[in-house]
């Protein structure tokens, strides 16, 4: 794929995304549903603020550059993590339950949670100009994550048990159970950020053997 064109895909798919942000915003609004508190906890809205910002970010990049930073790339790699762990767990656990709130869009969730997660793995899998990283660049995925947790169980805490999402609720099945989730999940994240690295390594071998060097 040529870069400038790659570049035009990236600014389309985050003014879209931005968009759909707003309109699912206006749409509670609307509806007199909206808690900026409650709705910026979402891991899913907080990550997908960081793909607006990485999705027109890297377009400007590959507009002008033939290839994407180091750092870019870094950011890129732990935000596709996330994309796919929300899109897993949004389709494995939580499309089927019961919601009692504002029956809003409905085609604003399907963009955040499959759509925009698709998009981001397809990016990651075919788009040229990305650096091979350093194993040690792993250590990155897991920042923010635990600083979301971290929020999200104190304020869950404080507010008299109001969590993002149920299996978070230690009222729910109990702690061992939040818990369950919570290694399961970091397991997971690392291990999909593994994935893209080798991924990447495998893609750019002569960079690979210039970042072993620094692994």
């Amino acid at each position: 794929m040529n870069r400038r064109v790659l570049g035009a895909l990236r600014l389309v798919a985050g003014v879209f995304l931005l968009v759909t942000i707003v309109i699912q915003i206006a749409d509670r609004v609307a509806g007199d549903a909206f808690d900026p508190w409650e709705y910026f906890s979402y891991f899913t809205i907080e990550t997908s603020l960081m793909n607006i910002v990485v999705f027109l970010v890297g377009g400007m990049l590959a507009l002008r550059f033939d290839r994407d930073t180091m750092l870019f790339t870094t950011v890129r790699m732990a935000t596709l993590t996330y994309a796919i762990v929300t899109a897993g767990v949004y389709n494995l656990l939580l499309r089927t339950e019961p919601y009692e709130g504002f029956q809003g869009l409905s085609w604003p969730n399907e963009v955040i949670h499959v759509w925009v997660p698709i998009l981001i793995v397809l990016d990651w899998l075919f788009a040229p100009g990305r650096p091979a990283l350093s194993w040690r660049t792993l250590r990155v995925v897991m920042i923010y994550p635990f600083g979301w947790l971290a929020y999200s169980l104190v304020r869950g805490a404080v507010s008299g048990g109001i969590y993002p999402y149920p299996f978070l609720d230690p009222a729910t099945a109990g702690w061992g159970s939040v818990v369950v989730y919570i290694v399961a999940l970091s397991v997971v994240l690392l291990g999909l950020g593994a994935l893209a690295v080798l991924y990447g390594r495998r893609r750019e071998p002569s960079l690979r053997r210039v970042n072993s060097y620094s692994a």
